[in-house]
């Protein structure tokens, strides 16, 4: 749809002529977000400087019925923030301030546009930690992290940032602004909007301030690597590692594929003849930190591991930690379309599930390598291809992904353990939740917003 003049004179007038974006070239940036094959452009790009900017922008959008999409960075994965039925997306980042971070308290105050990364600086400036912990911290804004409730490495030990929030300001579609949670970590007066807010993925309300709690900073930390015949015998050796009473900060795994892949991307010093590689960490006091590794690696051998080593200083761990993010990285270098994806199963299931991914690969002939969080048992099939022109090879890859999800569910999984629905998942959300729970999220989004207009065409729409 193309906005009247009328609305686009509103707009300007609400958050000032220099704020509001409509020529073709500026929209182009914001058709898309960081989820491949997914595209569509917006009518105007707005960026609100506070929460009266975005109450008047909604409460328009609300009279004219204007569809809106609240983005922060784009760096989702799930094509939360493509703007499938044009509009209007409305740009956080320029609320990016760090309000209050209280260590009596354990908590901050931020407002949206602030990154994850600069939010776990602040803190750390403070003796404090901020547990969530994506793959695109340095870029991933908080509201979007909130928004998408996302996950990270952190996840077995710390969880996910729905433990970590504590209350919203946010803004309903007709312009109202609520106040959900607040300060404390105990508080049950009436339904948890904060939990229902956070992992909504901007279609019921759009945050504008969030309270998030935060946690005293460990001691120390440490990693180390152990290397593995097959993925079968590294997930023995997680089973172990749970068994054995330890609960690390990290565990994660690549396959024989990933780690051919950032081997040649970083240079390392990996195991290129390793089926699978286990990358395992663990915080707090050192001499806790010491024995849980040791524990962690005499597990890993008695499932089989081929080597095992932990890092004998920092350097050393932080470049055992960058061999897992730069998987995503090193994978795309092999195509000109990288479609990474999510998908969650029980723990003891992630060899099972592997092969089954393995075995979906070559019944559709497309090359999917896998890596992920061992410990939570998330997976990241990733699929790499030449391009997006190659529609025959699309269709393939998209088939099987497909059948990735349904493989899961099989398992007694999910179709996205971090990365959320968007657009990306919709399809296959009916066969996760049921007829019945659709129809209630679809009530849901009703009475938070009865003219449709935020982010439609995904969750409840």
């Amino acid at each position: 749809m193309a906005l009247s003049a009328t609305v686009l004179a509103e707009l300007r007038g609400i958050v000032g002529p220099s704020h509001v974006h409509d020529a073709a070239g500026d929209l182009v940036a914001y058709a898309r977000d960081a989820t491949p094959l997914f595209s569509h452009r917006p009518d105007a790009v707005v960026f609100p400087a506070d929460t009266a900017e975005v109450s008047a922008v909604l409460a328009l959008a609300t009279r004219h019925q204007v569809p809106v999409v609240p983005r922060g960075a784009g760096s989702n994965l799930c094509a939360a923030t493509v703007p499938l039925r044009g509009g209007i997306v409305l740009v956080l980042t320029r609320l990016t301030t760090i309000l209050e971070v209280s260590a009596d308290e354990l908590l901050a105050r931020v407002q949206p546009g602030v990154t994850s990364a600069a939010l776990a600086d602040a803190a750390a400036a403070r003796g404090l930690l901020w547990a969530p912990d994506p793959g695109s911290r340095t870029v991933a804004t908080v509201g979007g992290t909130i928004a998408t409730c996302a996950g990270g490495l952190r996840g077995l030990k710390y969880g996910v940032t729905r433990n970590y929030v504590l209350g919203l300001e946010a803004v309903l579609p007709t312009g109202e602004v609520i106040r959900t949670g607040g300060r404390l970590w105990k508080d049950v007066a009436g339904y948890d909007l904060t939990r229902l807010l956070t992992g909504s993925e901007g279609t019921l309300a759009v945050i504008t301030e969030a309270t998030v709690a935060l946690l005293p900073a460990p001691a120390s930390a440490n990693t180390g690597v152990a290397y593995f015949p097959t993925l079968a015998d590294a997930g023995e050796a997680v089973a172990r590692v749970i068994r054995a009473g330890v609960v690390p900060a990290t565990l994660e795994f690549l396959d024989r594929a990933c780690i051919a892949a950032v081997e040649d991307f970083a240079h390392l010093g990996l195991r290129a003849d390793a089926g699978a590689l286990l990358l395992f960490g663990d915080d707090g006091p050192p001499d806790l930190v010491a024995a849980h590794l040791d524990r962690i690696g005499a597990a890993c051998v008695e499932a089989g591991a081929v080597e095992v080593t932990t890092a004998r200083e920092v350097a050393q761990a932080e470049a055992l930690l960058a061999a897992r993010r730069c998987a995503l990285p090193a994978l795309s270098r092999r195509g000109g379309v990288t479609i990474l994806e999510d998908a969650t199963v029980p723990r003891p299931r992630i060899a099972e599930m592997v092969d089954r991914i393995d075995a979906i690969a070559a019944r559709h002939g497309v090359a999917i390598a896998t890596f992920g969080h061992a410990g939570d048992g998330n997976l990241h099939p990733t699929c790499v291809l030449d391009s997006a022109e190659d529609h025959e090879a699309v269709r393939r890859a998209e088939a099987a992904f497909a059948d990735v999800f349904a493989a899961a569910i099989d398992l007694g999984g999910t179709i996205t353990g971090e990365h959320g629905v968007g657009a990306a998942k919709l399809p296959f959300l009916a066969a996760r939740l049921g007829d019945d729970q659709l129809a209630l999220l679809r009530r849901i989004k009703t009475a938070f917003d009865p003219a449709g207009i935020l982010n439609p065409g995904k969750l409840g729409s």
